[in-house]
């Protein structure tokens, strides 16, 4: 996770992330400050529960460096991958000085710099923002949109070894959904989809009949939901082996009761966090703040405090 010390309104994503506020006016000093409080009490609430959690200072000219998961992903195999970013002015979040801890803490076979040919041909794909990894069957699911371009997802499927499905996911205003992450989410043993979001009748159905031939019950929400985050949800895994599903309370608050208690059947813990702040002025939630870590822990390597 990446603490947002130079948190701002990213003018360069906001013509397609329309989840973004529309207010013209930039975050001031105290809205930066709330900024950091939703950040602090998010890593707090995460550690009390048992879950590790790694955490850096984003540099100046950053804005959106709260989102460390756009810009890389790790893999069991010991593979990290760097992504393409549609913003200028996101592409400054890829650091080595992060890739260079993750390779002192975890066993690092390679790093795949995806970026440096995808972004030259104005071709993006920002990480697990625009694609949704079912690691246990080996799929990727992702909706196309400006940040997630068709080749570089089969060239990363070709790569990983992964059975790629695409479709379109539209907001109420009829606007492609700039991220796959906000319209579905994978866990064990169920799925959270908008699939009011998807209009085309083919792909839903093919949706549908994947997600229910790899043993996931279903949990339909509405555009409203998914516009409050409700599909911005991971699940994660704590010390002690156990599974619990990350949301804000905005995405938690919009669930119904019906809906929990799907997902509570799957979960052990479902932790909720006030991200009001953060969701109003930089268009994503709790899902998009964490960055997983798959790779193989070095021997008698405890992990920062910070």
């Amino acid at each position: 996770m990446v603490r947002p010390l130079h948190f701002d309104r990213n003018e360069q994503t906001a013509a397609t992330n329309l989840f973004q506020s529309v207010e013209a006016s930039a975050p001031n000093q105290q809205v930066v400050q709330m900024v950091v409080h939703e950040f602090n009490h998010f890593v707090k609430k995460l550690r009390n529960i048992g879950t590790e959690v790694v955490v850096f200072d984003d540099l100046p000219n950053t804005p959106d460096a709260v989102f460390p998961n756009n810009w890389f992903t790790t893999h069991t195999n010991g593979q990290i991958i760097t992504y393409p970013m549609l913003a200028q002015n996101r592409r400054s979040e890829r650091r080595m000085d992060i890739l260079e801890h993750l390779e002192t803490q975890f066993e690092v076979a390679e790093i795949i710099p995806l970026h440096e040919h995808f972004e030259a041909a104005e071709q993006y794909l920002e990480g697990t923002g625009s694609m949704v990894l079912d690691r246990i069957n080996g799929i990727v699911y992702a909706c196309r949109s400006p940040r997630t371009n068709e080749a570089a997802l089969m060239q990363w499927s070709k790569t990983m070894g992964y059975h790629p499905f695409l479709f379109d996911a539209h907001d109420a205003s009829g606007e492609a959904v700039y991220h796959t992450n906000v319209v579905l989410s994978i866990g064990e043993g169920f799925a959270v989809v908008c699939l009011e979001a998807i209009s085309n009748e083919t792909q839903k159905q093919q949706l549908l009949q994947l997600l229910t031939e790899t043993e996931h019950e279903i949990i339909d929400i509405t555009q409203d939901q998914m516009s409050n985050f409700a599909a911005n949800v991971l699940q994660v895994q704590n010390q002690s082996g156990e599974l619990v599903l990350v949301m804000s309370e905005q995405a938690y608050l919009s669930l119904h009761q019906h809906q929990l208690v799907i997902l509570h059947q799957y979960n052990e813990h479902i932790l909720h966090t006030p991200l009001y702040t953060i969701e109003k002025y930089g268009g994503g939630s709790a899902r998009c703040m964490l960055a997983e870590v798959f790779l193989q822990k070095k021997n008698d390597v405890d992990f920062p405090s910070a």
